[in-house]
């Protein structure tokens, strides 16, 4: 496949490397230095798009590449109040489109395990449920689309549990999300459910990047030739 990659920092590199290895090409790179660039134009040399910038851009590129008619993939955190707009604007394109909030095999497996403990621990008051994230210091969302993700998988099935919020909170009603910045640290997420007998705990930590990277490339690979709004759960085979 040819690709596009929107956001070429961190991230994009290790995709690059990922790509290249499964014998992609990388037919255009977008980065802070060359926005101009990123034109419709250009976006249609390309077989498929992936998306990691930020909060500001994402809805912009995603609507970009539909427009374009490229399929896209995004891994862009922050912006998901438009989420829904994206949908919508994917199905009128006759489009392509997979979002993500990490597409890390094993979190994504993580993802389905805390899901299943989430409904086994509902009716079990005496147990209290919190969630903690830990990043490196140039993460600037807080907390994490990951922690987002686990958090409204919780609140989708305990009904003690009303909202998340980013702190310490003396709410029952309120899912606290703890969030650390500590250098280096690719992520951790952990979920505990604690009482006055035991605790139970569910962990991810990744080591670094190239798990991130190699799902987004799988997600590309998975959504080329396909039209119509995926997530991670159908190109692992979860759904």
């Amino acid at each position: 496949m040819k690709i596009a990659l929107i956001g070429y920092g961190k991230m994009g590199h290790a995709i690059e490397e990922i790509a290249v290895k499964r014998k992609h090409s990388i037919e255009l790179k977008i980065s802070i230095e060359n926005t101009e660039d990123n034109t419709i134009e250009n976006l249609t040399k390309a077989d498929v798009a992936i998306e990691f910038t930020g909060p500001d851009s994402a809805f912009e590129n995603i609507n970009k590449c539909l427009e374009a008619g490229i399929p896209v993939v995004s891994g862009s955190t922050g912006w998901l109040q438009k989420y829904e707009e994206a949908v919508w604007n994917c199905k009128a394109q006759n489009g392509a489109f997979l979002y993500a909030s990490n597409f890390s095999i094993g979190v994504n497996i993580f993802f389905e395990i805390n899901k299943r403990l989430a409904q086994l621990m509902a009716s079990q008051q005496e147990y209290a449920v919190m969630l903690e994230e830990t990043h490196h210091t140039q993460k600037l969302d807080s907390p994490s689309g990951t922690a987002i993700t686990l958090a409204e998988q919780i609140l989708a099935v305990n009904p003690f549990k009303k909202q998340w919020v980013n702190a310490k909170s003396d709410k029952p009603s309120d899912l606290e999300i703890i969030s650390k910045r500590v250098d280096p640290a690719p992520g951790t997420h952990r979920v505990q459910y604690h009482s006055d007998t035991d605790d139970i705990d569910i962990i991810h930590t990744a080591h670094n990047r190239s798990g991130f990277a190699l799902g987004a490339v799988l997600a590309a690979e998975f959504l080329y030739g396909r039209r119509g709004v995926f997530t991670m759960k159908d190109v692992l085979g979860l759904s």
